[in-house]
């Protein structure tokens, strides 16, 4: 099977963390919807003849755009590519966008899954975030989502912030759980070039969490989501079981997906390919023939060392089976050869025919991962 990503680029407010594509909303969507959907039949045949068992739409903020609009993109969907029926369909949304009657809509739609950009219960977080909405409006928009008969309801929160303690990392995760969510992503603040908080950390302005209070964090975040019962399945990921992210678990199991708007990827198993991340020219390539996007071919060696770096992330590990079947011995042996040294530091475990990371581990995984990175030449 195969998955869709739908990029809508607009946002109200720029956070001071983000740096994913987007431009600040006009209420004129028309050229960029249109565009989309004729993306859409032009790449159609981009994932072969695979059914689509997901679609995502992420951004940007989606619930910028009203419900009439997403219905327009998701009935065209429907009609040019075969997604069948009981597809797992997410619409990312921000707190304050929500009504009673917006959500209503989009469970007449067919979106059976929302994604709710929470990010902190507490206003002073929120604040410092730049983000548009408060903590009670987040309350209120995930109370009325369970209300309006959704019940795959996911949150996102944010960890590391300075002047977030522990303490207060446990209040925020102890509120998420109250509300019944069935799926939590949690991410610790990362400073990206280019954004808000970049620049201020420049300027000396902008002082990072430590790492010994990060590690508490994360610990805590691992502690308070497993007792209330949900499962650790990816390293910023924890969901009651049957809630896990389909879409999310199939680019980590690498399932082809298909990315339609600016600044969009797409993956086929053998190639990459990255949209302009520029609605003014996305709108005028597309529309002109002109080539909208880069593409990569894949050798083995990517393909080795982007399974690993997704294949690590997760619960289900590195599959020692299908890295001797597909990389044959040659990429067996080197991944064996390098988690002897980590399972000697408790940092990874073998259980059956699979590599994973043990809780300690997951805590650097990011340098554990760029370790199995099979070097140029190799």
């Amino acid at each position: 099977m195969a998955g869709i990503y739908i990029h809508i680029p607009f946002c109200k407010k720029m956070c001071h963390y983000c740096d994913f594509y987007h431009v600040i909303s006009s209420d004129d969507h028309s050229d960029f919807i249109r565009t989309l959907l004729y993306e859409g039949e032009l790449r159609k045949s981009y994932t072969g003849s695979e059914p689509i068992s997901t679609v995502y739409f992420g951004g940007g903020t989606p619930s910028v755009l009203p419900a009439s609009e997403t219905g327009i993109i998701l009935d065209h969907l429907r009609k040019t590519f075969n997604v069948e029926a009981g597809s797992e369909i997410t619409l990312e949304l921000n707190p304050d966008d929500v009504s009673a009657g917006y959500l209503a809509e989009l469970k007449n739609m067919g979106i059976n899954r929302i994604s709710l950009g929470v990010q902190s219960w507490d206003d002073s977080d929120l604040k410092l975030l730049n983000r548009r909405h408060t903590g009670a409006q987040a309350l209120t928009a995930t109370e009325q989502a369970f209300k309006a008969g959704f019940e795959n309801v996911t949150i996102d929160l944010i960890y590391g912030i300075p002047g977030m303690d522990t303490s207060r990392w446990a209040t925020n995760l102890d509120m998420a759980i109250s509300t019944g969510i069935t799926h939590l992503s949690a991410y610790h603040l990362t400073i990206e070039p280019g954004t808000v908080f970049s620049k201020m950390k420049e300027k000396g302005i902008f002082q990072e969490t430590d790492e010994e209070e990060s590690t508490s964090q994360f610990n805590t975040l691992i502690e308070k989501m497993e007792s209330a019962g949900f499962i650790h399945y990816e390293i910023s990921n924890f969901g009651k079981s049957g809630y896990f992210s389909i879409h999310n678990t199939n680019y980590w199991k690498q399932v082809p997906y298909l990315g339609l708007g600016p600044s969009a990827h797409s993956f086929n198993g053998y190639s990459r390919q990255w949209n302009v991340r520029d609605l003014k020219k996305y709108v005028k390539y597309v529309n002109s023939g002109k080539e909208f996007f880069e593409r990569e071919e894949l050798d083995m060696k990517t393909r080795f060392n982007e399974y690993i770096m997704t294949s690590l992330r997760t619960m289900w590990g590195i599959d020692l089976e299908y890295v001797e079947r597909t990389f044959e011995k040659e990429g067996y042996d080197y991944v064996m050869n390098l988690a002897g040294k980590f399972m000697g530091y408790g940092m990874m475990r073998q259980e059956k025919n699979t590599l994973v990371l043990s809780n300690q581990g997951k805590m650097i995984s990011d340098n554990i991962i760029t370790e199995f990175m099979m070097p140029p030449g190799k």
